[in-house]
């Protein structure tokens, strides 16, 4: 189509009232809800990550040392605080774009406070973006595989079935995203509260038992470990780094909660739990070195306990998994919004939540990669070790972009900036060069999957230019062509004719082509342009801009936030209030459909043209994406070398 844009109606009802959670109430339930959204991937990292970091630290000497524990335990708690709690919670959820967050957000406020020059900015929400579908897929397998595992500590009657019964989970979940999340969502806050209560309450016997533990709250047992243990340390900083995956989910999710609930949730009930148990697998431990093997399920006693922790675990991985997949939903309308994805079918699940989304073509591709990498990996350690590359690489991306925020747009001294920042900074490149070591075990796994949707957006960010630049040098001049019209106009006929176009200063496709094969105009002629902003919503009183150009011939324009999705019946409502009658029975959309073949010199590889044909082909029909009545709708073939 010749409009490569889009639109939209108001986002979640979270998402438009994060602000309005000052009341007790609105407060209490917005907290609720995040604890249940956003600390589920991070609320689960407990089943695997101090097993791998602790399996790691003891390297070739078999057995845990004291001194392995405590230092690994000590980097665990320190990367929550200064990762999560520092980096994340007081410092990004600051740097809100309108309210929202999230890497494609925070690359739109970074790219505004830049101007003109942004490229490398765009490049870096490319990367941040691309990395976070490796970890929509490494997410969901790792966590449900690491759940169903804790079946063997009941009894190892079940092992055989531990994969099959993953894969089983994994597909159900994906079955049910088409018929929306509401009605689960509603248990997710109950359930993860419940985890965490019983995962710090299992911690408590452990530590009064063996309370030299405690001694790993002081940050010098981490500093000593790493300065002692050499290359075994750094192996060893890659798998503490389990223990913050998620912590991006604090700024992706800042639109649906605000900032208060999700910094109160952390602060007051997930971190206190995340510390408490952490330090009861490290007790444990102490206690009994041979249960390393499964340190979270025997902290829990033999029999009906275990089986039934089993069973919580299950549940809140599954919340950890859907926190991910709508995560994936919603960054795949961001990048379609910004231009970097063609425009996928997305359906609505709620009508009064209209950040509940599904897009069919995401979730068939995001169950076929997760089930390949259960059947591939087939156990949460393995799939460990590709885990933390992608979520490394997001926040690395992040710390650069935010120091850009904090420079430019909070104004900041670059010397100032850098001092906030660059410490987070060196941090995670520090955990990114700990999970490069694991690239041929698995982490070439994120990397491929990261490389393959950064080739995508760059294809059709790319391509879409090349083609609106050759189409504009092929286009004539809208305003000559309204002044030839009206000083001799062809034959009229009743009704209002809107002609969709991506550049309102030439004339569209589908109005030459009307005129040409037709040889007749409408009475009412409207040259309809959908822009996309780097703001999140737009405010209804600047979604429509309407200009008279001639008697017969006006412009529009619709403005639409990022996060927000298309509807054009519903804006153009809103032109009325402006002074155009219109009615919508009695009005003709005109959309040129493009059939795109290969030029002999694009500008681009012929591999990177047949690509972008591909991609073009993929994408979901214009008129269903903006919502226009399919009868009123006519499409003009043309034909377009890229």
């Amino acid at each position: 189509m010749t409009s490569d844009v889009a639109i939209s109606a108001p986002e979640t009802a979270a998402a438009n009232g994060h602000g309005e959670a000052h009341t007790t109430a609105g407060f209490g339930a917005l907290t609720l809800g995040s604890i249940g959204v956003v600390y589920g991937d991070i609320g689960t990292s407990p089943l695997y990550a101090f097993r791998e970091a602790v399996l790691a630290a003891s390297g070739a000497e078999g057995a845990p040392t004291t001194a392995a524990v405590l230092g690994v335990v000590s980097l665990i708690l320190w990367a929550l605080i200064v990762v999560v709690t520092l980096k994340y919670v007081v410092i990004l959820l600051r740097a809100d774009n309108n309210g929202e967050g999230g890497t494609l957000a925070l690359m739109a406020l970074a790219q505004r406070a830049v101007g003109t020059g942004g490229a490398t900015i765009v490049l870096l929400g490319i990367i941040s973006g691309a990395l976070f579908y490796g970890d929509a897929v490494i997410t969901p397998a790792v966590s449900v595989l690491s759940a169903i595992e804790g079946m063997k500590d009941v009894t190892l009657t079940f092992e055989p079935y531990i994969v099959p019964l993953t894969v089983v989970i994994l597909v159900c979940l994906f079955a049910v995203q088409s018929r929306g999340t509401a009605r689960v969502a509603a248990f997710f806050g109950p359930v993860m509260c419940v985890w965490f209560a019983v995962i710090a309450v299992a911690a408590i016997g452990p530590v009064i038992r063996q309370p030299q533990i405690l001694f790993a709250l002081n940050p010098l047992y981490a500093v000593s470990f790493m300065l002692h243990h050499g290359i075994i340390g750094f192996v060893t900083l890659g798998a503490v780094f389990l223990a913050v995956t998620g912590a991006e989910a604090l700024y992706a999710d800042l639109g649906h909660f605000g900032k208060r609930p999700i910094q109160t949730a952390w602060l007051f009930i997930v971190l206190p739990s995340l510390a408490l148990n952490y330090l009861g697998q490290g007790a444990l431990i102490l206690d009994d070195p041979g249960a390393i093997v499964s340190p979270f399920f025997q902290l829990f006693p033999q029999g009906w306990l275990r089986g039934s922790m089993v069973v919580l675990a299950t549940m809140a991985t599954v919340i950890a998994s859907q926190a991910v997949i709508t995560g994936a939903y919603s960054l795949t309308r961001q990048a379609i919004q910004l231009g970097l994805l063609p425009r996928f079918e997305i359906r609505h699940t709620s009508e009064a939540h209209s950040g509940q989304i599904f897009i069919p073509r995401i979730n068939q591709l995001l169950l076929v990669a997760v089930i390949l990498m259960v059947l591939l990996f087939r156990s949460s350690s393995a799939l460990a070790s590709a885990y933390g590359i992608a979520v490394t690489g997001t926040m690395v991306v992040t710390g650069m972009m935010g120091f850009v925020v904090v420079w430019k747009a909070w104004r900041w001294s670059p010397v100032a900036a850098a001092a906030l920042i660059v410490p987070f900074l060196c941090l995670d490149f520090t955990f990114l060069a700990a999970n490069l070591l694991k690239v041929f075990e698995g982490g070439w796994v994120p990397l491929a999957l990261g490389s393959l949707m950064i080739l995508l957006m760059y294809t059709w960010r790319r391509g879409s230019r090349l083609l609106f630049e050759k189409s504009r040098k092929l286009e004539f001049p809208l305003a000559d062509l309204v002044a030839m019209l009206e000083k001799r106009p062809p034959q009229r006929v009743p009704g209002t004719a809107v002609f969709l176009t991506s550049d309102p200063l030439s004339a569209p496709t589908a109005l030459m082509h009307s005129l040409k094969h037709y040889k007749v105009l409408h009475e009412k002629n409207v040259i309809l342009t959908i822009e996309t902003a780097q703001t999140p919503r737009i405010d209804p009183a600047e979604r429509v801009k309407l200009e008279q150009i001639s008697p017969t011939f006006s412009k529009v324009t619709l403005k639409f936030g990022f996060m927000e999705s298309p509807n054009v019946p519903k804006a153009l409502a809103i032109a009325r209030k402006l002074g155009w009658q219109f009615d919508i029975m009695s009005t003709s959309f005109f959309l040129s459909r493009r059939a795109l073949k290969p030029a002999a010199h694009s500008g681009m590889p012929r591999w990177q043209d047949r690509l972008f044909i591909s991609l073009s082909r993929s994408a979901n029909d214009a008129t269903d994406y903006f919502q226009i009545p399919s009868g009123r709708v006519v499409e003009v073939g043309t034909q377009v070398t890229i």
